[in-house]
């Protein structure tokens, strides 16, 4: 999958919360498994877009 195809489907499910982007971390790795990405590469596209990862199932970032 091309990087602003990915970049279109991790937009569409995000959210806004205090004027930044955010993606729960559970929905990352929905979206990975749904369109068969590496969740590396779902990471880069948050990492390269400001997209920062909430809610995460280790505990790592809130």
């Amino acid at each position: 999958m091309d990087g602003e195809r990915l970049l279109q489907i991790v937009l569409a499910a995000t959210s806004e919360r205090d004027g930044r982007r955010i993606l729960p971390c559970e929905t990352a790795f929905r979206l990975a498994d749904e369109h068969g990405v590496d969740l590396k590469d779902i990471a880069r596209v948050c990492n390269a877009n400001d997209i920062k990862f909430v809610q995460c199932q280790l505990g790592c970032f809130k």
